[in-house]
């Protein structure tokens, strides 16, 4: 996957970088596994905004992605790649032997027509899942789950992986990109590779219509606002604020903590390190 620039024939493609496409499929999804997407615009089950500056957007569908990969042991084939408005990796439809169709997320260097298998006896290659029991120490791994038979949790993105560093009883020792260090049953469920689409982070989007496109509305700073709209608001005058960032609501923008899962702190070994 390569990055894609343009002639500078207006301002905003003078800086604008995307990815390059051009060898994905560029048909429709394939129906049967798409399902309606109706935007919630920022709000939750009462219609109120919890979540501000989102709404509008592209009309999408959702493509129905199987985390689980539970069918074991039937072999199918990467009928094609495709880009998924949902998604910043690119996703694979899969034509088994049996006639059934699903939708995974594509690794890299995976092609049309290449092999892959779910379950315990599958072979050690890209696009593979299995049990993290059965897959050597040092593989990059990504879509792993957190609880067996709960479907894929962890390294969902582009360009995402973990990777496998030890065992420890009945538990898999995995390292994150961000530096955490967990440790997750061994008869959770992973597939082998590194995600699709590692320039993701690389792209420019030039305008803002385009964030107009992906559902992203204006952000209005907290201080250009009156006191009673924002904690930064009001003052004689320009202001920086007054005091510490925070949210519109007065909870801290610099790494407050809100973590309260001590069931789970037993099974991280070593926490994320600071960027």
């Amino acid at each position: 996957m390569s990055l894609k620039q343009f002639k500078p024939y207006t301002k905003s493609r003078r800086s604008t970088i995307l990815i390059d496409r051009s060898n994905l499929w560029k048909g429709k999804p394939y129906k049967p596994l798409t399902a309606p997407n109706k935007s919630v615009k920022g709000r939750n089950n009462l219609g109120r905004i919890t979540a501000r500056n989102h709404g509008g957007g592209h009309k999408q569908k959702y493509r129905v992605i199987d985390f689980y990969r539970k069918k074991f042991d039937v072999s199918g084939s990467v009928e094609r790649i495709e880009y998924d408005p949902n998604r910043s990796c690119h996703i694979m439809l899969i034509k088994f032997d049996d006639g059934d169709r699903s939708y995974y997320l594509a690794p890299q260097k995976i092609k049309v027509g290449d092999k892959i298998q779910n379950g315990p006896n599958s072979e050690i290659k890209v696009g593979n899942a299995l049990p993290l029991k059965d897959i050597p120490v040092g593989m990059d791994i990504h879509n792993v789950e957190l609880h067996p038979g709960a479907g894929g949790k962890i390294a969902r993105a582009a360009g995402a992986h973990v990777t496998i560093s030890g065992s420890d009883g009945s538990y898999s020792v995995i390292k994150m990109l961000s530096g955490e260090i967990r440790k997750i049953d061994s008869r959770c469920l992973a597939t082998i590779g590194v995600l699709s689409n590692p320039d993701q982070k690389n792209i420019s989007i030039g305008k803002a219509g385009r964030s107009r496109w992906l559902g992203r509305r204006p952000h209005t700073r907290g201080v250009a606002m009156n006191p009673v709209d924002h904690p930064h608001g009001g003052g004689e005058g320009k202001t920086a604020g007054g005091r510490h960032p925070v949210s519109p609501t007065g909870v801290s923008a610099k790494g407050l903590k809100t973590r309260d899962n001590k069931r789970t702190d037993k099974f991280i070994v070593r926490r994320r390190g600071k960027k």
